[in-house]
């Protein structure tokens, strides 16, 4: 038979594989079958509990069918649960897989100590997923058939329901950042209907559960700070509780850089890293734009049904990631129309001499404009564009770095040094100033000629735009971290500048009453 099958001819092996691989399956489903036939036995040996003698899966499904469609509207993902029951012919699969030892009971566990991650247990029903395990497994508590079909119908509901719940936030966070943030442009990873259907066919429940537990140093230090309840200077315990509770939950989210180099600005520290192999190689301050929440208190009292809207103030800097591309030294500010019509306008208006002292060229409708100060501002209308040329005032410096995004922001050098020595360094329109724009651009073009370029035209102080491409490119991540481990081994807490602590938290309590 073996020697029959080597001399198969190439052309028949995929038919044989397939009809091997349905032997497989058929054999497995037929196991199965057999499996859930003996529900009756199987269960009774596991709780010992006669009321399930007579069970059957005859008798359990149209009671599974009922509950279903009664919790259907209280499940996070009905479509997905339903459909994979109904397709599995109403097989209890969690239940009937996973009560023999422990895996019933630790998932329970698991789901009563969520508080460990800054999630509330109510989230995944933690209470009632244990106490309708606790009354499975008791030998007693259940009286009759009725009963047992009504027991093992809601319990094993409410472990789907729980265990993909708990499973997505641990993996990929409670909530899409996406959605609560009106100027979010980071991609971030979220659970579909292929990762989530991979529970119901888990070997070992504790295994996995063990597995999905974050275990990155920093979420491991927050952690350890929510235990022992650490609390932020300047903040109460309820506020600080706040702050760890976010900022584990930012952890979860599956938006962290991959790559062996990129750059990272974190809003609310003021800072820049360009980071190489997990090490930092460079850092320092830059100036981000302005925040709603810079002149509230930034406390728990102020908290109501609006901050579940994100309503962020027009000069705020956005969170997103991206690839630098270029930089251009001696830029051109294209002032945009924002700034135009709230500023640059009213200073024209002021002063006659403003715009040419300022180097600010006048457009209308695309064409230049010879003599702006003969126009008369404050009555002036539609149609005008500007731009600074480049130069020792120009508001972007001497050099900026490009990369795409949906808000016009950039990196970039700035004639106002002052604003660095703040402790507040929220002061921009929105894009991000850097401390030292010339270091930045050596280690993103390394010691070559075009750093050279760029190097010797801002000391020489020339005044044309010369473009640099930057190959291969630098990804560069805007993000908003208001509590992180630093190298030291210290906690360090940073003010809610935007106010995003705020909005995440109320969209995470917003989960016990959904």
């Amino acid at each position: 038979m073996i020697l029959d099958t080597i001399k198969m001819s190439k052309a028949k092996w995929p038919l044989f594989l397939l009809a091997l691989c349905a032997f497989f399956t058929i054999t497995i489903e037929s196991c199965k079958r057999t499996k859930r036939s003996d529900m009756a036995q199987t269960i009774y040996k596991v709780n010992k509990n006669k009321a399930f003698n007579k069970v059957t899966p005859e008798g359990f499904t149209p009671i599974f069918q009922k509950v279903l469609a009664e919790k259907k509207s209280k499940l996070a993902n009905p479509q997905l649960i339903t459909s994979f029951y109904e397709q599995n012919g109403y097989d209890p699969v969690l239940l009937l897989d996973h009560m023999e030892g422990e895996d019933l009971k630790s998932l329970a566990n698991y789901l009563q100590h969520a508080d460990d991650h800054g999630i509330d247990p109510r989230v995944f029903q933690a209470q009632q997923v244990t106490d309708l395990v606790n009354k499975f497994y008791s030998k007693n508590a259940i009286k009759n058939a009725d009963e047992a079909y009504q027991n093992m119908a809601e319990l094993e509901v409410m472990l789907a329901n729980s265990l993909i719940n708990y499973s997505n936030a641990l993996q990929y966070g409670l909530i899409s950042p996406r959605k609560i943030y009106a100027r979010y442009y980071t991609e971030t990873k979220r659970p579909d209907s292929i990762s989530m259907k991979r529970v119901f066919g888990i070997s070992k429940l504790k295994t996995f559960l063990d597995s999905i537990q974050p275990k990155d140093k920093q979420y491991v230090a927050l952690q350890k700070a929510l235990k022992t309840r650490v609390q932020v200077p300047g903040k109460s315990a309820e506020e600080s509780d706040r702050i760890l509770k976010v900022n584990l939950e930012r952890l979860r989210w599956k938006n962290k850089p991959t790559q062996n180099q990129y750059v990272i600005v974190n809003i609310p520290d003021y800072t820049l890293n360009v980071v190489k192999d997990g090490k930092s190689v460079i850092n320092m301050k830059v100036c981000v734009g302005q925040g709603r929440n810079m002149d509230r208190a930034d406390n728990l009292v102020e908290y109501d049904e609006s901050d579940k809207v994100d309503r962020p103030f027009s000069r705020e800097t956005p969170q997103l990631n991206s690839m630098i591309y270029s930089a251009q030294v001696n830029p051109v500010w294209n002032i945009p129309e924002s700034i135009a019509s709230k500023e640059i306008v009213k200073h024209a208006a002021a002063d006659p001499y403003y715009l040419s002292n300022e180097n600010i060229d006048v457009y209308k409708d695309g064409k230049k404009v010879e003599d702006p100060e003969t126009i008369d501002w404050a009555s002036a209308g539609e149609g005008y564009s500007f731009k600074q040329q480049p130069g020792d005032n120009n508001a972007l410096g001497k050099i900026k770095f490009l990369f795409k995004n949906k808000s016009a922001v950039y990196l970039h050098d700035t004639p106002a040094k002052l604003a660095f020595n703040k402790t507040m360094r929220a002061v921009s329109h929105g894009c991000v100033r850097v401390e030292r724009p010339i270091d930045l651009a050596q280690v993103l073009f390394g010691n070559g000629q075009k750093f050279e370029t760029a190097k010797n035209a801002i000391e020489a102080k020339e005044t044309e735009p010369t473009d640099l491409s930057l190959s291969p490119k630098m990804p560069v991540y805007i993000t908003y971290v208001t509590c992180w481990l630093d190298d030291s081994g210290t906690l360090q807490f940073r003010p809610d500048v935007y106010g995003l602590d705020i909005v995440l938290f109320a969209h995470m309590n917003k989960y016990l009453t959904a």
